[in-house]
């Protein structure tokens, strides 16, 4: 069987995907695709009065959906099959307040001249952070394995 390079069936091939599996929850709404520069389908939920039930603990329900969303385009062999899923802008929202909590340990970092490593996260959290310290000269490090893995900041080196 051969892989299909069709982007554009991948994106919507997703979209209904997403919306007959929320159709399930007896959730019938519209969702919003797109492509991002990376090769990843980004699928955009709007605010219903199911936000909290499709988000879940922690995010681990849109995770799950990302997963399911995600090996159906796998199964149908497209080459496109990274999907990112948020809910009412919930990731949207998580990352800004994470680079904001971000710039605070950077400024730590650069105060202290000292390493600090930061509470495990996931690979989302993770991207967000090595690239806004990047942003204000700090080295990253990523440690760790699985759900252990994070990041530790470094001081700008001394020249």
């Amino acid at each position: 069987m051969s892989v299909n390079t069709n982007n554009e069936e991948a994106i919507i091939f997703a979209q209904k995907y997403l919306e007959d599996l929320l159709s399930f929850f007896g959730l019938n709404t519209v969702v919003k695709a797109t492509n991002s520069d990376d090769e990843v389908i980004e699928l955009h939920v709007p605010s219903t009065h199911l936000n909290g039930f499709l988000i879940g603990n922690r995010g681990e329900t849109l995770h799950a959906l990302q997963f399911l969303t995600s090996s159906a385009l796998k199964g149908k062999d497209f080459e496109m099959s990274r999907v990112n899923i948020d809910v009412a802008e919930y990731k949207k929202q998580r990352a800004d307040r994470l680079a904001q909590k971000a710039v605070q340990w950077v400024d730590e970092v650069k105060a202290s001249s000292k390493e600090m490593p930061l509470e495990p996260m996931n690979a989302a959290d993770r991207r967000v952070v090595h690239k806004l310290a990047g942003e204000h000269g700090l080295e990253t490090e990523s440690v760790g394995e699985g759900r252990e893995r994070h990041i530790v900041l470094k001081p700008p080196a001394k020249d």
